[in-house]
């Protein structure tokens, strides 16, 4: 089966929990049509570049599928259904990429004045 990552963006005024309880719709509706998902990363509240119905945030959410190309057909038509999403794109990889995005990696650094205080300058 090929492999998407799937990024989905839930509009601003739904709950964290509405968000992981969109995810969870999703991967049953993923395995319900014979596929799996390998990973599920909430990126949590985030800001929009530029409005988009009316949102200046969103929670996003990133998910690696390894589905059939019914099974994601159907997952972008019951989103396009849902009010709750205002964005999603789903992209076909080569390989899944198990790994923590770069958006959570980035968060799991210190702090910029953290690192500083540690760096010693030679002179």
């Amino acid at each position: 089966m090929p492999y998407y990552e799937h990024v989905v963006i839930a509009r601003q005024d739904v709950s964290p929990q509405q968000a992981e309880a969109l995810n969870e719709t999703i991967k049953t509706l993923v395995e319900e049509n014979g596929g799996h998902i390998a990973k599920i990363e909430y990126w949590g509240l985030r800001n929009l570049t530029y409005r988009v119905k009316k949102n200046r945030k969103g929670h996003y959410s990133l998910l690696a599928l390894d589905a059939p190309a019914p099974a994601i057909k159907e997952l972008e038509r019951q989103l396009s259904i849902n009010e709750d999403v205002i964005r999603y794109m789903t992209v076909r990889v080569e390989e899944l990429d198990l790994e923590l995005s770069p958006v959570l990696s980035r968060r799991d650094r210190p702090e910029r004045s953290e690192r500083n205080a540690d760096a010693t300058f030679a002179e």
